[in-house]
C-alpha cells in the first residue's frame, strides 16, 4: 500500500507531505499500540492541537479506549460517554459538536473508521495547519494499525484477553450491585413522608431514578463489549471477506450460525474471524481454487468453524501460515483439524471453547487489579520503564509509581523482576 493511498485520503495524493509528515506516517505504521494515543496526537499537533485525545476501538476488548493528553480530562472520559458521541451522528464519518465527554461539556472533533466503527475524539481542538485532509488520513492509519494489531495477537495477549474480560464482568457486576443497593435506599429514604421539603424530595428521586438507570445503561454496555452476538461476529465476518471476492475471483460462500446462538466472548468472536481470514488466503494461493465455503455453528459451549475449499488439496498442512494459525487456536485452549484429500480439496475443523480456560482467569483474578493496575502490570511484563508507562497511559510517573507499590503489595512481591517473572508465568504481557 502507497503511503497516500487514496482509500484514506484522496485528496492527499496531489501535495508532496513534508519530511516531517512522512516521519509521522512511519511512526504510526509501527508504533506499538500502547502508544498509539499518544503518537497520533503527537503526529496530529502541526495540522489540529487538542486539549486531550481518545481513541474508541471494540475491537481491543481489555482496552477499548486509548487516551493521551491532560490527565485532568483523560482521567474521566469513560466508555459510555465515547459510545453516546459515536452513536449521535449515523452515518457520518466527520462531525464537529460540543458534548458532553471527560465529566463535562467540551468542544469536539470527532471521525469515525467505518471498517472497525472505531472512534476518534479530538478534546477542545485548535486548527494549526491547512490541511484537514491530513487529518483524516493519520486517523485511518491509526485505526488500520490497530486493526491489523488485534488480528496478528500472539497467544499471550489471547489468554491475558479472556481473563480480563472475566475480571470486568466480575467487577462492574459487583459496582452496579452496590450502587444499585445505595441509590434503593436512598430512593426508599427519601420517599418517606416525614420530609417537609416536597419539592426536594421530588427532585431527589428523580436524580436518584435517573442515576439508577445510567448505572444498569453502562453495565449493560460494559457486558456487550466483552460479548458480540454470533450472527453479528458472522456477519463482520463475510464483510471483511467480500473483497476477497472481488479481487481473487474466487466465490466465497458463507452458511450462517443460527441466531439465537450464544453471544461470543470478544477475544473469541475476534480469533475467530482472523483465523477464517488466514485460511481463506492460504486456500486462495492455490492455483486451481474456485470456491470456499465458511459455516459457523455453535453448541452452546463451543463456536463451530468450518471451511473446505474445491481445489486438488494442494495445501500443506505444515506450512508457516497454517502453524500459526494453529497456534492461536490452542492459545484459545481450542481444536484444529485439516484434511487434506487429494483431488478434493482441503477441509478445515476449528472448535473455540467459549467459556475461558479457569485456570489464568482465576489466578489473575485473585490479585483483584483494578483496571489502571493490569494496564500498568503489562507494560511491566513487556520490560516497559515508569517514564513509558507514564506515557502509554496518559498518567503521570507519580501515579505509576504508585500503582506499582500497589502491585507488588497484591501480587506478594517484592521486586520489579519479580513481578514480570509472576506476570509471564500467567501469560501476561503486552496487549493492543
Amino acid at each position: 500500500m502507497s503511503i497516500l493511498d487514496s482509500s484514506f485520503a484522496p485528496g492527499l495524493q496531489a501535495a508532496e507531505p513534508a519530511p516531517g509528515v512522512l516521519e509521522s506516517i512511519a511512526l504510526l505504521a509501527t508504533v506499538a499500540l500502547p502508544q498509539i494515543a499518544v503518537r497520533l496526537r503527537d503526529a496530529l499537533a502541526p495540522e489540529i492541537r487538542c486539549a486531550a485525545l481518545a481513541i474508541f476501538t471494540e475491537e481491543c476488548t481489555d482496552r477499548p479506549r486509548k487516551l493521551a493528553g491532560d490527565q485532568r480530562i483523560t482521567d474521566l472520559v469513560g466508555i459510555a460517554e465515547l459510545d453516546r458521541i459515536r452513536g449521535s451522528h449515523p452515518g457520518e464519518n466527520r462531525w464537529s459538536e460540543r458534548a458532553e465527554i471527560g465529566g463535562a461539556p467540551r468542544d469536539i472533533l470527532a471521525l469515525r473508521y467505518p471498517p472497525s466503527n472505531a472512534l476518534l475524539v479530538l478534546i477542545e481542538p485548535r486548527p494549526a495547519g491547512g490541511q484537514p485532509e491530513l487529518v483524516e488520513y493519520l486517523w485511518n492509519l491509526a485505526a488500520n494499525r490497530i486493526r491489523e494489531k488485534v488480528a496478528d495477537a500472539p497467544p499471550s495477549y489471547l489468554r491475558e484477553s479472556r481473563a480480563v474480560s472475566a475480571e470486568r464482568v466480575r467487577v462492574t457486576g459487583e459496582l452496579v450491585e452496590q450502587y444499585a443497593t445505595s441509590l434503593d435506599i436512598l430512593l426508599a429514604t427519601l420517599r418517606s413522608t416525614q420530609l417537609d421539603d416536597a419539592a426536594a424530595r421530588v427532585a431527589a428521586i428523580d436524580l436518584a431514578a435517573k442515576t439508577l438507570v445510567g448505572l444498569k445503561t453502562v453495565d449493560d454496555r460494559t457486558n456487550s463489549i466483552v460479548e458480540e452476538p454470533v450472527a453479528s461476529a458472522f456477519t463482520r465476518l463475510r464483510d471483511d471477506l467480500r473483497p476477497l471476492t472481488t479481487l481473487s475471483g474466487v466465490d466465497l460462500q458463507f452458511v450462517e450460525p443460527p441466531k439465537n446462538g450464544r453471544a461470543l466472548p470478544g477475544e473469541v468472536a475476534h480469533a475467530a474471524r482472523a483465523i477464517v481470514r488466514g485460511l481463506a488466503l492460504a486456500m486462495m494461493e492455490q492455483e486451481d481454487i474456485q470456491r470456499i465455503r465458511v459455516q459457523w455453528d455453535c453448541d452452546g459451549e463451543n463456536l463451530l468453524i468450518n471451511v473446505r475449499d474445491d481445489a486438488r488439496g494442494g495445501i500443506d498442512p505444515s506450512a508457516a501460515a497454517l502453524d500459526r494459525l494453529v497456534r492461536r487456536v490452542e492459545a484459545l485452549n481450542g481444536l484444529i483439524e485439516i484434511e487434506v484429500m487429494g483431488g478434493w480439496g482441503t477441509e478445515v475443523s476449528v472448535r473455540l471453547p467459549l467459556d475461558a480456560p479457569p485456570s489464568d482467569a482465576a489466578d489473575i483474578a485473585e490479585w483483584s487489579l483494578g483496571g489502571r493496575e493490569f494496564e500498568v502490570l503489562q507494560l511491566l511484563a513487556a520490560g516497559q520503564r515508569n517514564r513509558a508507562i507514564s506515557q502509554a497511559l496518559g498518567i503521570s510517573e507519580n501515579t505509576v509509581k504508585f500503582h506499582v507499590r500497589n502491585l507488588f503489595k497484591k501480587m506478594g512481591v517484592g521486586s520489579r523482576a519479580q513481578a514480570v517473572a509472576l506476570a509471564h508465568s500467567h501469560g501476561v504481557a503486552s496487549s493492543t
